[in-house]
């Protein structure tokens, strides 16, 4: 089962409010997606610190429902 675009949008919105995110779906099957979430709250945080928090974001979709995703994160 693919997971939507959407879902992860506003998965990741939710975990992480100041978030504003991008998705791509990169196969056009629902299952390969990247995603660029830029965020004031990431300030401070490694990139690896950022991905955790976006993973933490999508509550243990990634690897299941969730495919692939290319993450990519930042702050403004």
């Amino acid at each position: 089962m693919a997971m939507d675009a959407g879902e992860i949008e506003r998965l990741i919105k939710e975990g992480i409010p100041d978030a504003q995110v991008s998705i791509k779906d990169l196969a056009g099957d629902g299952n390969h997606y990247s995603a660029t979430v830029i965020a004031a709250s990431f300030s401070g945080k490694s990139r690896v610190q950022q991905h955790q928090l976006v993973y933490q974001a999508l509550k243990g979709q990634m690897g299941g429902v969730l495919h692939a995703l290319a993450l990519q994160t930042g702050t403004p």
